[in-house]
């Protein structure tokens, strides 16, 4: 009974501070509110017994991407025009947004399908741990995806840098 009010309680200020993301109209606002919906996502996380995804989740959402993204609204001095009125793209998202919650639905109660099986069951889980078996994992069979990533960001950093050197 207690999980299942904090689970509504989690659910209710995810649902509502993702609304704040999007109706904010103070952009540092809009990304302090997401910020609190990265953190609802965690708990979900540790609720689901993945504590190095939620972890990660931290450190790298709500921590570094979100850092950056404050500073890049604070250093492009963003400012929201006020007497501009927006209700067409209102009504666009709206619509977009019910057609995908129809999509959804409709989805979920098409799959019937049982959970993927892997090679871990609980047992393994518990004995050698979450984190272990994750970086086994990730530098094991899945060490090229893992460096083309890391290759992939390291291009779009200098790509960044080079484009904002350009500017100047």
């Amino acid at each position: 009974m207690l999980t299942t009010l904090f689970f509504a309680v989690i659910t209710f200020v995810a649902i509502v501070s993702a609304i704040l993301v999007i109706t904010c109209k103070n952009p540092i606002n809009s990304a302090l509110s997401l910020i609190l919906t990265f953190f609802c996502l965690a708990t979900y996380y540790v609720m689901l017994d993945a504590p190095f995804v939620a972890t990660v989740q931290v450190m790298v959402y709500a921590g570094a991407i979100m850092v950056l993204i404050v500073f890049t609204i604070m250093l492009l001095n963003i400012r929201v025009d006020a007497t501009k009125k927006h209700s067409h793209k209102i009504v666009l998202g709206s619509i977009i947004g019910f057609f995908t919650l129809i999509n959804a639905v409709f989805l979920l109660l098409k799959s019937r399908a049982s959970l993927p099986t892997g090679p871990y069951n609980a047992e393994m889980i518990n004995k050698i741990g979450h984190t272990e078996l994750i970086g086994r994992e990730m530098f094991t069979t899945f060490l090229l995806p893992f460096e083309i990533t890391s290759i992939l960001l390291l291009v779009a950093i200098v790509g960044a840098v080079i484009i904002a050197k350009k500017k100047l």
